[in-house]
């Protein structure tokens, strides 16, 4: 076999560019990383300028084989792994491990894997960026360094199977203390006050009335703190006339978000599809690989999902632009192309927001050939890019101030009304940003209100009074973590769904209704390294290593002094964690769960037949349940846990822990380790094979691991 070996990452990929490139092309996929450092070792000789000992998993060996043989057969080896630092290095790893001698070796990068991109892409190859390999490899020692030397320091010193990963602690610390906030939270009393009113004679008609709300009293702001003041308020409002006071009319303008980049799709992905991080990358990376469209075969709908840049190229502004021109009208179509600015100064402008590879491909044309999750997500990506060059949104604001007062009375009350109305929808005609679910409505957001004139007497319908309690601040939903890491600079595009699935699966934290919630484990962990690991789980620490990790991809940085810098501060906190820490017992155990008859945490309890779980509130709550086993990976529908489960004739199957909600099941056996082409859930498929249940591939598993979970004396994953 004569030609050019093109090497990339998933099969899926490999499918579609060696469609595109054609006769001439040998397209193969690495299924990721190729070298690793070892699993049972540290891996790392930090006497030797932390210089890593990288191997070849053992169930990779066949692969590199495989290329092995391919490359020495070919002309060239064009390396189109995924145009990012852990791209990069995989790029590297490949030549490391394949050691084509004198054959010439290329990089290339599909932003986005259609035939127009590839074929361009192809014309531009260049060597290998070591500085950002540097960069991926000064991260995955960093990671080796904190992981496989706090972790089993908490094993010894709290119990087997935690972990500490670097970017994981600091993440965990947030949680944690959010948890703090809220435990430490005193509510304060107060109360509200809204009128119900309409204009002259309207007040029988319900869709007529309006809700004024109180604001101020005798010209100062309105602070009832109990239901004795209330009660005043409201007996002086008896009788009141309610008069327009001021009318206020102006336009607001809207403009569109920016189009997605990582972070912001996994937010709006959480609240608007209820999709985890996981499930959302998972998804994305499917668009971007490629789907077969029938006649037109495999194409990627989706520029590069890990991506913290807004920019976009100006073919594809070009393209938008007339699309809208031709569907929508002129008058829909904004004055000027827009450009977005990336609110990050750490973001990599080389790449492109998430886009579709072409908007003419629209949702309802492809609909037929996705799931039902990838033509969700893709539907949500297609219309928020397309929204970037719609027209501004113009919206009228009207806000009204109303005066009640009794004849007899010396005290005014000012109430006040706004409501909206859209003048011209723009882009909103296709696409409104969702909020999270704290955020408060503002005035663009109210229903409208009658028209109102100055000095207009009001009917009043009714005062209702309403007591409140300051409420503390909100646990973190995924989206919102997510968020909160990014404004802090903490981790990456691709290190924010894996920074939430390895809370889930060590127990530092619990998902109750979408919400993240530390566990006493979690806490107890966090407390411990913020004890004797400060600087780990440090905000700004992390926040400021990330920066010098950047300060390495660009060349203002070298590899070794950053590690140094690291490690000896490090290292001695560590010698001195190993002398100083105290065992402690680990908290009960939580059963992820809360008790359905008064909401308690359910606990695991042990009794003469083995485990049971409970509710903590016994004597006066006796609720219990069977103890289901917990089995590695997460639910490929909710991403809840998956347990262990009897059928009625005795039979072992698997199932989702959130079971009757989420009804997904396996007769087989799931495993640790993740799907090497799609990342999805795999299940045992003989003695040392698993089985994809999203892509279906079978694959080896490696021979000294337990249903595919990784043997070591290191904990598996301890990295962030």
């Amino acid at each position: 076999m004569a030609g050019k070996l093109v090497i990339v990452e998933s099969p899926a990929k490999a499918r579609t560019i060696e469609r595109y490139l054609g006769r001439g092309y040998d397209v193969r996929a690495s299924l990721g990383h190729v070298r690793d450092l070892p699993k049972s070792r540290l891996g790392v000789d930090v006497d030797r300028d932390f210089a890593p000992h990288y191997v070849v998993p053992r169930e990779k060996a066949a692969r590199v084989k495989e290329l092995k043989a391919r490359a020495k057969q070919a002309d060239e080896i064009i390396l189109a792994t995924d145009p990012d630092r852990e791209g990069e290095a995989i790029a590297w790893h490949l030549v490391e491990a394949l050691d084509p001698g004198d054959r010439p070796v290329r990089r290339v990068e599909f932003h986005e894997i259609t035939k127009s991109a590839g074929l361009a892409a192809m014309k531009q190859p260049r060597a290998i960026n070591f500085e950002q390999v540097n960069a991926q490899q000064a991260r995955r020692i960093l990671d080796r360094l904190v992981g496989y030397q706090i972790s089993p320091l908490l094993w010894k010193k709290v119990q087997r199977g935690l972990s500490a990963g670097r970017v994981q602690s600091a993440a965990l610390r947030l949680v944690v203390e959010r948890e703090r906030e809220i435990s430490d939270f005193n509510p304060v009393e107060y109360w509200s006050i809204e009128a119900e009113l309409a204009k002259s004679g309207t007040a029988r008609r319900r869709s007529a009335t309006f809700v004024a709300s109180l604001l101020e009293i005798n010209g100062e702001k309105a602070e009832i703190g109990d239901v004795a003041a209330a009660g005043k308020v409201m007996a002086d409002l008896d009788g009141a006339t309610f008069q327009v006071e001021d009318v206020r009319k102006r336009q607001q303008q809207r403009q569109p978000p920016a189009p997605y980049t990582t972070s912001t799709l996994q937010q709006e992905a959480s609240r608007r599809l209820s999709f985890g991080t996981t499930r959302t990358m998972l998804v994305a990376q499917q668009l971007y690989e490629g789907i077969e469209l029938g006649r037109d075969g495999s194409v990627g709908l989706i520029t590069y999902m890990r991506t913290d840049s807004t920019n976009v190229a100006l073919s594809a502004t070009d393209e938008v632009r007339k699309y809208i021109q031709a569907i929508h009208g002129d008058e829909h179509l904004s004055d000027t192309p827009r450009t977005y600015r990336t609110r990050s100064r750490l973001a990599q402008e080389a790449h492109e927001a998430i886009r579709p590879t072409s908007v003419y491909r629209t949702p309802s044309d492809v609909a037929s050939h996705l799931t039902r999750d990838q033509a969700r997500l893709y539907e949500l990506i297609w219309k928020r890019f397309v929204a970037t060059q719609m027209a501004t949104a113009r919206i009228d604001v009207t806000s009204v101030n109303i005066l009640a007062q009794r004849d007899n009375s010396q005290n005014q009350y000012r109430f006040r009304a706004a409501g909206s109305v859209i003048a011209f929808s723009g882009f909103l005609s296709l696409y409104q940003e969702t909020r999270d679910e704290d955020a408060a409505t503002t005035d663009e957001d109210r229903k409208p209100l009658p028209d109102l004139e100055l000095g207009e007497t009001l009917d009043l319908v009714r005062v209702q009074p309403d007591q409140h309690f300051t409420q503390p601040p909100p646990r973190y939903t995924e989206a919102s973590l997510v968020r909160a890491l990014e404004e802090r600079g903490i981790g990456r595009p691709s290190t924010y769904a894996p920074i939430i699935a390895t809370l889930r699966e060590r127990g530092y934290v619990t998902v109750a209704e979408r919400r993240l919630e530390a566990t006493e484990l979690g806490a107890l962990v966090a407390g411990l390294l913020i004890e004797y690991f400060p600087d780990v789980v440090d905000i700004d620490f992390t926040a400021n290593l990330e920066e010098q990790l950047d300060d390495i991809a660009q060349g203002r940085q070298e590899l070794v002094p950053v590690l140094r810098g690291f490690y000896g501060p490090f290292s001695g906190k560590l010698a001195s964690a190993e002398q100083e820490m105290q065992r402690v017992q680990a908290p009960v155990e939580l059963a992820g769960e809360n008790c359905e008859k008064c909401g308690r945490a359910m606990v695991v309890k042990f009794g003469r037949y083995g485990k049971f779980v409970a509710c903590p509130g016994f004597p006066e709550c006796r609720n219990t349940k069977p103890f289901l086993t917990k089995v590695p990976g997460l639910c490929p529908e909710c991403e809840s846990p998956i347990v262990e489960r009897r059928s009625r004739n005795r039979k072992r199957f698997f199932g989702c822990s959130r079971y009757p909600e989420c009804t997904w099941t396996s007769w087989s056996r799931p495993v640790a380790q993740p799907c090497p082409s799609c990342g999805g859930l795999m299940v045992e498929a003989g003695r040392d094979r698993a089985k994809c249940t999203r892509c279906g591939l079978t694959h080896r598993l490696s021979a000294n691991t337990d249903a595919g979970e990784p043997s070591a004396v290191a904990p598996a994953g301890a990295a962030s």
